[in-house]
């Protein structure tokens, strides 16, 4: 990478893992996916009950199989050949698992979380509920401000995801969000996190990579 745009980047992930200190989170920088993937493992308890929220990021760090292959139980609502009924208590098992894994639309320099769910489960499980979270997320969701961290969901992070599941949304159709009343929106909650919640464990893993959507 250019010398000056790796210094760019180095200076805006230093300036957001400061952030993050300041208000309550514990952080860890990755360079690279490999790395941060061995930090998140060694971060898990082997007989940890580990919830995973809908993410890209974690899949592409290949968490599930390691966690998987350590003998981690692993609920994961991503499977195709389980009924609406069982996916939805999965959902609900990851708000009482021992450890939630899962990744951030968009985080701010100032050190907020910003996130956009359909359903709710993913952010639930961020806010209260697991024992621990870990939020892992690449430098592509680092944005200046909140309203920044708003136009990345709506022109990146939600037509993206709408096109991955295959919804019937007018932000498939035209590749930009809109406040739509489609049965398929995914975008009907939306969280801020200012600062660590005050009963749960947190970390925060940023890559020196671009991950998910």
């Amino acid at each position: 990478m250019d010398e000056v745009k790796q210094w760019y980047l180095d200076k805006r992930i230093e300036r957001t893992l400061q952030s993050l200190k300041e208000n309550g989170f514990e952080t860890i920088y990755a360079p690279n996916r490999a790395e941060a993937a061995k930090e998140i493992v060694a971060l898990i308890p082997s007989d940890a009950l580990v919830g995973i929220g809908g993410s890209i990021t974690v899949r592409e760090l290949g968490l599930l199989d390691a966690l998987s292959r350590r003998g981690n139980r692993v609920a994961q609502h991503w499977q195709s050949a389980i009924s609406s009924e069982e996916r939805m208590e999965i959902r609900r098992t990851q708000l009482i698992s021992d450890v939630f894994l899962t990744s951030s639309n968009a985080i701010t320099e100032s050190g907020q979380l910003v996130n956009v769910d359909g359903t709710g489960n993913r952010v639930a499980a961020m806010i209260f509920g697991p024992k621990k979270v870990i939020v892992v997320a690449g430098m592509n969701k680092i944005v200046r401000d909140l309203d920044g961290a708003i136009e990345r969901v709506n022109s990146i992070a939600a037509p993206m995801n709408a096109m991955r599941l295959g919804c019937q949304t007018p932000c498939v159709a035209n590749g930009v969000c809109t406040d739509c009343e489609s049965s398929d929106r995914i975008c009907s909650v939306t969280t801020i996190i200012n600062r660590r919640p005050g009963r749960t464990d947190f970390t925060i893993v940023l890559v020196g990579e671009e991950l998910g959507y």
